[in-house]
């Protein structure tokens, strides 16, 4: 029996792996001219593959994961086609929301100074990474939204349209989750100034949000319950991830703050991309080169490593301090 459980999950992840190819390939060879009109053909390539693991990796965050806990039960009970549909439609529904989030962002970037949005969008992101971080570690408690109920016009439908409204719904759920990969995306749209790239990236990242519940009711369905492994093992989740978003979020507020984009130019991150564009067989149109930000007032650049260690060096002092005090 426990052979036969295995074959199935492979067989799914097999599967997953073969769709995400299709999908990726198929969206490219679909927005590619506009991609090229829009002079951004180089970039947006990776940045396909980044929304869609950006939409993959939300499912970690507790204002997603919750999510599982809703999708899993309302297909469980069903026959295997039934099932399946509610889950898609589900999906498909968010993917929606998402989508237009990105036109919106798309939108918005033809009308906006560039530079000064991208500047505020990662402090934003950077300063909510950071206090996101420290909530996961229990250093303090953030409240962040969550599905907290169904409204009742949803509720009273029937399964198919009950599963589609509720994806249209809760796709609202972890827009203001701080996933850095989910900001910068935000930040790369808003940079093309074009809502066709934003609709399509937005639709990837939604498509990413919905595969792992997808994949989680399909093993419902045949009989694997693995939302009972993701309750298990939540402690270590939360504490990689608060661990991942405290580095992250740093970063990002050092880049948030003017002055601190220089900095980041003259360090070995972005000198060794570089030298890899150099040195294989990538184009030379990604070598990323240094570019100047006009700004009244910016922070000396040899501030900007003792603020970013700063940053690290606090939370570790907090957390072990913390956990000295309440060890018995």
């Amino acid at each position: 029996m426990s052979s036969q459980i295995t074959v199935k999950k492979y067989l799914i992840f097999v599967v997953f792996v073969l769709f995400s190819l299709v999908f990726l390939g198929g969206i490219f060879a679909i927005t590619n001219e506009t991609a090229i009109g829009a002079g951004n053909e180089l970039s947006y390539p990776s940045w396909l593959v980044i929304a869609y693991l950006a939409g993959l990796s939300m499912i970690i965050l507790p204002c997603t994961l919750p999510l599982v806990f809703i999708i899993v039960p309302l297909s469980m009970g069903k026959t295997a086609k039934k099932g399946l549909s509610m889950a898609l439609l589900f999906g498909a529904g968010l993917t929606i929301t998402i989508s237009f989030y990105g036109f919106g962002i798309g939108a918005l970037g033809q009308t906006a100074d560039l530079d000064q949005i991208s500047i505020y969008m990662f402090l934003i992101a950077g300063i909510a990474a950071f206090l996101f971080g420290l909530s996961q570690l229990k250093l303090f408690e953030l409240k962040l939204p969550t599905y907290s109920g169904t409204p009742k016009f949803i509720q009273n439908r029937g399964d198919y349209s009950k599963s589609f409204f509720m994806g249209l719904l809760l796709g609202n759920a972890g827009v203001g989750c701080p996933n850095p990969m989910f900001y910068w995306l935000l930040i790369y749209i808003a940079g093309t100034g074009n809502m066709e790239i934003g609709a399509s990236l937005g639709a990837v990242h939604g498509v990413g949000r919905a595969i792992p519940l997808i994949l989680l009711s399909v093993l419902a369905i045949i009989g694997i319950n693995a939302t009972k492994g993701i309750t298990t093992k939540k402690i270590t989740i939360e504490k990689l991830t608060g661990w991942m978003l405290i580095v992250i979020g740093s970063f990002l507020i050092i880049n948030g703050i003017p002055g601190g984009h220089e900095w980041y130019e003259s360090t070995f991150v972005h000198i060794a991309w570089n030298n890899l564009v150099s040195t294989t067989l990538l184009p030379p149109e990604f070598h990323i080169s240094q570019h100047t930000h006009h700004y009244d007032v910016q922070m000396p650049q040899e501030f900007a490593p003792i603020l970013f260690g700063s940053l690290i060096l606090f939370p570790i002092i907090w957390y072990f301090t913390r956990k000295k005090m309440i060890s018995p």
